[in-house]
């Protein structure tokens, strides 16, 4: 493989690179190289999930979405999850699990994402970058699904996050039902 500098920034770099697939094909690329990012994924004691709303430039215009930001060098997914968590919501949480892994847009990034659930939250002080202006909302998971039906999440990672949470809340269930147990929307037991 030859990779080539383009652009060097300080989250990112671009390479154009040039390589034989397995099968044999050459391939020349654009890639923009980035170290990941932590989406997080809150969820309250009534299993409602907290979203933020924040312009974004790329799409011209404001969208509801999980936390998340960027991991940075020698820090590990878990670790930016709980940074971004705190710096976004204010929010601390007693309890993490993974759900997902997954890279937004392979043709040309390199960023992979890690989702987080947060669970026993307490609650704090946000202290948001100075060109971040975020305000927040809780949602249930069935009115978020409803607006994913709509069209109105469009944020690729909260798509991500909201459906393996879901996927995630219904196998919990009907693992308490085959265990004579009812469950709630957050996997807990009522």
């Amino acid at each position: 493989m030859q990779s080539l500098p383009c652009y060097e920034g300080e989250f990112l770099r671009v390479t154009l690179d040039r390589a034989v697939d397995p099968a044999g094909y050459e391939i020349k690329r654009l890639i923009v190289h980035h170290h990941g990012s932590a989406v997080i994924l809150p969820v309250d004691s009534q299993g409602r999930i907290l979203l933020v709303r924040q312009y974004r430039l790329a799409a011209r215009k404001y969208l509801w979405e999980l936390p998340a930001g960027r991991i940075d060098s020698g820090e590990r997914p878990l670790e930016a999850a709980k940074r971004e968590l705190a710096e976004e919501t204010g929010f601390r949480a007693g309890e993490w699990s993974r759900i997902a892994s997954f890279y937004p847009s392979p043709g040309f990034l390199s960023e992979k994402m890690h989702v987080y659930v947060a669970r026993g939250l307490e609650a704090g002080e946000s202290d948001c970058e100075g060109d971040e202006h975020i305000t927040s909302k809780w949602f249930t998971l069935e009115t978020l699904a409803g607006l994913i039906e709509k069209g109105r999440i469009e944020d690729g990672k909260t798509l991500v996050g909201v459906m393996a949470w879901q996927s995630f809340s219904a196998k919990a269930a009907k693992k308490g039902r085959r265990n004579g147990h009812a469950r709630n929307g957050n996997g807990t037991a009522r």
